[in-house]
């Protein structure tokens, strides 16, 4: 399995931005999809989930309104759709899989990792 985040960039606080992670491997609906964000110095945590079947998801406090994850099984592609960026948002993001299925919050609950994508919000 191999995945592949892109669509980061600069945006102006207040934009919006969509990133996309490709799946390469088999049986992409049966993962369960996470997006993570790490900034400078900071620790990897938690944006976004989607559990396998594209219903549940689950999002950090700070993104809550902003951001949507999604899923096309067809096109094996996970998205993020952010928007009403701020510069606390800056960050490299990761997109993640679980083979559990199941949603989690934990960097250790995922399986395999994108590269990560910069996104960065000028004020």
């Amino acid at each position: 399995v191999q995945l592949q985040a892109y669509g980061g960039g600069l945006v102006q606080a207040g934009g919006s931005l969509k990133l996309s992670c490709a799946f390469s491997g088999r049986a992409f609906s049966m993962y369960a999809l996470g997006w993570f964000r790490q900034a400078p110095g900071k620790e990897r945590e938690f944006v976004a989930g989607l559990r396998r079947g594209g219903v549940t998801t689950h999002y950090t406090d700070s993104v809550k309104g902003r951001f949507t994850i999604s899923r096309d099984d067809d096109k094996n592609t996970a998205y993020l759709q952010m928007s009403s960026l701020n510069p606390e948002d800056t960050a490299v993001y990761y997109c993640a899989a679980s083979s559990l299925g199941t949603l989690g919050l934990r960097t250790y609950e995922y399986d395999y990792w994108g590269q990560g994508t910069q996104v960065t919000v000028s004020s």
